[in-house]
Parts: C-alpha cells; sequence; structure tokens
C-alpha cells in the first residue's frame, strides 16, 4: 500500500470509563501499534454526559462539542467496545448517540469506521459489536467489514500495567491497524465519491 502524503487520522476511543479496564488497555496498545502513516488519537469520554434531548436542546455541554470537533477533524474512528449482557454496554452507546446528532448533520456521518473489542469471556466482544454495526445503519457510517478483532480471556493477555504481552494478539492488532487505515484511506482518495455517484446514475 503507497503511503498517504500526510498521516490518516483516526480517532480512538474506548467505550469503558474505568482506568484499569481491558479496552482501554486495549485503545493504548493500538496507539503503541499503530503503523506508519497513521496518526491515532485517542478521546476519553469521561467528559460525555448521559444523552438529554432537553440538554440538547439548550446546546451541546462542552464534553460533546468536544467530542463531536474530534470526530469531524479525524479521517475516521476506532471503537473499542467491551460487552455488558451481550450488548453494547451504556458509555458506548451513548458515545453514538450523541455523534448521531443532528440528524442532517452528524458527525459520524459518511465516516469511516472500524470496531475492536476486549472481554474475558470466550466469545470476546462478538454480540457487542454485532449490535454496535446496526447502528451505523442510521448514522451512514461505513464500518470495516474485516478483519475482526475479538479478543477473548483478555485478562490473561495484558501484564499488571495494562499492556497487552501476548504476541499473537499483538501480530492480529497490527495487521487490524494496517487494514483500517487501508479501509480509510479509501474514502480520503475519492473512492467514495465515486462510489455515490455511480449508485446515483
Amino acid at each position: 500500500m503507497t503511503e498517504p502524503s500526510s498521516p490518516v487520522r483516526i480517532l480512538g476511543f474506548a467505550g469503558s470509563l474505568r482506568q484499569g479496564s481491558l479496552n482501554r488497555a486495549l485503545l493504548r496498545a493500538c496507539v503503541e501499534l499503530a503503523p506508519a502513516g497513521m496518526l491515532l488519537t485517542v478521546f476519553d469520554l469521561k467528559g460525555v454526559p448521559l444523552y438529554d434531548g432537553d440538554v440538547e436542546a439548550a446546546g451541546d455541554p462542552p464534553g460533546v462539542a468536544a467530542f463531536k470537533q474530534a470526530i469531524r477533524e479525524a479521517d475516521g474512528v476506532l471503537m473499542v467496545t467491551p460487552e455488558y449482557n451481550h450488548g453494547v454496554p451504556g458509555v458506548m452507546k451513548n458515545a453514538v448517540d450523541w455523534a448521531s446528532r443532528p440528524a442532517k448533520d452528524a458527525a459520524l456521518g459518511r465516516k469511516p469506521v472500524g470496531i475492536i473489542g476486549a472481554s474475558p469471556g470466550q466469545a470476546g466482544t462478538a454480540r457487542g459489536q454485532s449490535q454496535l454495526r446496526q447502528a451505523f445503519e442510521f448514522t451512514n457510517s461505513y464500518c470495516m467489514p474485516q478483519p475482526e478483532i475479538l479478543v477473548f480471556r483478555a485478562h490473561e493477555k495484558f501484564d499488571g500495567e495494562g499492556r497487552l504481552t501476548d504476541e499473537a494478539t499483538r501480530t492480529y492488532l497490527g495487521k487490524y491497524l494496517e487494514a483500517l487505515m487501508a479501509w480509510v484511506g479509501r474514502f480520503r482518495t475519492g473512492q467514495l465519491q465515486r462510489i455515490e455517484h455511480n449508485m446515483n446514475k
């Protein structure tokens, strides 16, 4: 793949607020393993309140405004989601809900997206990721279909300081980030506009 003349800017955020979260640790590993040509910036969702239409009507709170602006400035988004009770956790869904408003000018509109996740369970975050993908049908975001990263038994793959130590997972994660950079790059180069033009003929 030919590297773009400027870095592919990715905004990453984790759907957990807990400092010791495995998914926050997975996001830090992404920063560490980001390939040449990718600039991966992390946004902390702690400052994003619960969505409230009355609050929105009065104007986005500072944390929400900053979150939306960060998405708009990025070429693509990387969401690192836990899975709670076979589904998307509230922190992640709340972030998507804010970023989907207003519907006609949503920050996530026509934005390429990647999803990964980690869980102590055997299925990784398969169900949570599947549910999250459904939301992008409404936001008109372009979620990368393959490859997938479902880090299972994740508590065994990070050390006490939250560093990803499992070499196989590090290798797969590196390949995923390469694929994400290529996916996002397709939309930077105008391929999206050509596809949409052909669909509207």
